[in-house]
């Protein structure tokens, strides 16, 4: 179960599929931004490729 969605839920499913933290997640994905773009186009894609969660609960 994935609790820490904060816009798609990409970085969060990611972390949670190969059991580590979020935060590192995120982080590469900004450097992956930030050394070229590509961050940022594999983001929108995965967002729309990965199945949602069935199990997530919005903690909001």
């Amino acid at each position: 179960m994935v609790l820490y969605r904060k816009v798609c839920g990409v970085c969060g499913g990611i972390a949670n599929y190969f059991d580590v933290d979020p935060t590192v997640i995120r982080l590469a994905w900004v450097i992956f931004t930030l050394a070229g773009g590509s961050g940022l186009i594999a983001y929108i894609i995965a967002a729309i490729i990965m199945p949602e969660d069935p199990g997530y609960i919005d903690m909001q």
